[in-house]
């Protein structure tokens, strides 16, 4: 993924309004992301628990997707619908964003289980580890592994327009 500025992350949301994209707490940190190992960059709002964020390109243009999930957790191990990481505890949430447009407006939403610290890119890597879940052994190469991620998100980032 190429690098992104904090005025393309906020110009990208698709599901929230111009204020409440100017308004969200962008990382500080983004000139020290390892932006070759991200096929996405997400992060979690630390000043609103429960609230996360994804920047995704997706036909030569950036997607922002804002997401809700419950804090706290199942306590049970669960998988990430998007890169197939088993976490354990709150390692996995069910991801929440609102459909785009008249529909999202509405209060119509769409979710997906997925890794709650949203480094997908990196477990597809092998670039970081679950804490207490596991990958499964597969003999997909890394990039195998990282385009399933980049096809699973777009799928879901698709179910926002339906």
């Amino acid at each position: 993924m190429q690098p992104l500025t904090e005025r393309e992350i906020r110009s990208s949301f698709v599901n929230c309004s111009k204020g409440d994209a100017k308004r969200m707490p962008v990382p500080r940190d983004l000139d020290t992301q390892p932006w070759e190992d991200l096929d996405f960059f997400g992060w979690n709002d630390r000043s609103m628990p429960g609230r996360a964020y994804l920047v995704t390109p997706q036909d030569d243009r950036l997607i922002g997707v804002a997401m809700r999930y419950e804090t706290g957790g199942s306590g049970r191990a669960q998988l990430c619908s998007i890169c197939l990481t088993t976490h354990t505890g709150t390692g996995v949430s069910l991801l929440t964003a609102h459909k785009v447009g008249e529909s999202g407006r509405r209060g119509n939403s769409v979710g997906i289980y997925m890794c709650t610290d949203l480094a997908c890119s990196l477990y597809a890597r092998n670039k970081k580890r679950p804490a207490l879940g596991n990958r499964y052994r597969e003999d997909l190469t890394d990039e195998a592994k990282a385009e399933r991620v980049r096809t699973n998100l777009r799928a879901f980032v698709e179910r926002l327009y339906s």
